[in-house]
């Protein structure tokens, strides 16, 4: 696999030839896959990655429950009661916003049927539905992990897309970041590198830079 110094000159490159805005550009990167068979759901890349640097941008992270444990915690951005759940089950253009502004959910367990019924066919195709929580689990530190994590999905499709930081996080940050998902996901793929194809990166408005 590419070094983390030749990851560095990439990101050095895909930064330094996109043109100036007048915007805080993400870096993003492109992945292709071959020799997988994407329409059996096992060999599909669903991995959640804890990123060395985060992204640069606030990640957000909604609870569920209303247990102490769960409307307790002080590093949430939103918490849901059973109640309100029930609510956006009336209010599918509510429950859709939801799922666009949260990137992670955290649920009770014992909330988990209701909520699969009631925002499942929404937060399910999105790769959002909630880890359960159970009695005794600490709550917090999963959000704290959470608010460094990243998902990368593949679906069907053997091309996907996945945010690896903002531009001011910085290049080695960034390249860090990038170091770590790569090797998560060669781990995860059947044959490892044989099923890449090829990694591109960019910024937001910036041409495409050959990573691998």
């Amino acid at each position: 696999m590419i070094s983390n110094e030749e990851i560095l000159e990439k990101v050095d490159e895909a930064i330094d030839s996109a043109p100036e805005r007048g915007f805080q550009e993400n870096v993003d990167m492109a992945i292709n896959l071959k020799n997988i068979d994407l329409s059996d759901p096992n060999n599909r890349v669903d991995l959640e990655i804890v990123l060395p640097n985060g992204l640069g941008k606030d990640v957000k992270v909604c609870v569920m429950g209303n247990s102490a444990q769960m409307l307790n915690v002080e590093n949430a951005d939103k918490k849901i009661t059973p109640e309100e759940l029930e609510k956006l089950g009336e209010d599918k253009s509510e429950a859709r916003s939801l799922a666009k502004e949260i990137d992670f959910f955290l649920a009770e367990a014992d909330l988990m049927p209701k909520i699969g019924k009631i925002l499942g066919p929404i937060l399910g195709p999105r790769g959002k539905m909630p880890d359960p929580i159970r009695p005794g689990d600490e709550v917090e530190p999963k959000i704290d992990r959470l608010k460094n994590t990243v998902k990368l999905r593949s679906g069907e499709s053997s091309t996907f897309h996945t945010m690896v930081g903002k531009v001011d996080l910085g290049e080695e940050k960034i390249a860090e970041n990038i170091n770590t998902m790569l090797k998560r996901l060669e781990r995860a793929l059947p044959q490892a590198r044989q099923n890449i194809d090829s990694i591109h990166i960019k910024t937001t408005m910036g041409p495409s830079v050959e990573l691998i």
